[in-house]
């Protein structure tokens, strides 16, 4: 027997009980499912395996030629397949030689858009993306779910990366994972609005990001921007929806921001090519 609020009721009363009752959701229709932030965790563990597998890929020679790149940031085998190359572009070392023909995304490499999100240059790189994502992402988690907060990282992470593909450098190897992260920025911005809190300590954060942003040379901007720009929009559909067509609304939201950012690409591609 379980003790109830009066007397006692067998197990099979209980769980019938819990059955019919609805489980809690937050404002934006997450459940008790996020607050474990297995997402968070998850994509934590894939950034830090992609890096381990780029140093591994090392071993085969980059433009640095060779060493362990973990802290120093060299460019891996692996960057060169996977990073972000908006035209096709021809690698070569110190010495001159051809190390790498790669043929960009404007070549039909589009899965670069969505695999330079995974990639880091360094140990120090990939701990600060980390770092915000760890604070930023159990929170948005939580109060998003892991679908929804899952859908605004890659979302905010693809815009970032299509807004490379149109402003930033077009032979340039781009990655990591700040443009989702800026966009986690915009998003929980966005969130507290909603919900009338306090944002006087996220601003002073995500300004001091901007002006990092623009005052340190090789940072890409767009990506920053990018993804700051249309995690703000995502974040908006979310946390905007009404409440009687809540999910319709944010799924909705999210997939004309996916296509709205295929066609984008498909765009630029047709214009480089």
């Amino acid at each position: 027997m379980r003790d109830a609020a009066v007397g006692h009721q067998c197990p099979e009363c209980v769980a019938q009980g819990r059955r019919s009752v609805r489980p809690p959701r937050t404002a934006f229709g997450g459940s008790a499912a996020g607050r474990q932030g297995y997402v968070t965790l998850t994509l934590i563990g894939l950034n830090v395996l992609v890096m381990l597998l780029a140093v591994a890929s090392e071993r085969g020679g980059g433009l640095a030629g060779g060493g362990f790149g973990l802290i120093r940031g060299t460019t891996t085998q692996l960057h060169l397949l996977g990073a972000l190359v908006p035209r096709p572009t021809i690698y070569t070392d110190t010495a001159g030689s051809v190390i790498a023909v790669v043929q960009g995304v404007a070549g039909g490499d589009h899965y670069r858009l969505v695999t330079s999100m995974f990639l880091h240059y360094g140990l120090v790189h990939l701990l600060l993306n980390m770092w915000a994502l760890w604070v930023l992402g159990r929170d948005l988690e939580y109060v998003l779910g892991p679908f929804r907060f899952l859908a605004l990282y890659l979302l905010a992470g693809f815009g970032g990366s299509v807004t490379v593909y149109y402003f930033g450098q077009q032979s340039g190897l781009t990655a990591g994972a700040s443009g989702a992260i800026f966009g986690l920025f915009g998003a929980i911005f966005v969130v507290l609005k909603r919900l009338g809190r306090d944002t006087s300590a996220v601003v002073p954060v995500l300004v001091l990001n901007l002006v990092i942003t623009f005052a340190i040379p090789g940072i890409s901007i767009a990506g920053h921007l990018g993804g700051l720009v249309w995690g703000a929009v995502v974040a908006l559909g979310l946390a905007y929806a009404p409440r009687e067509r809540r999910t319709a609304v944010q799924v909705v939201v999210c997939v004309v921001v996916l296509v709205l950012l295929v066609a984008l690409t498909l765009a630029r591609t047709a214009a480089l090519t």
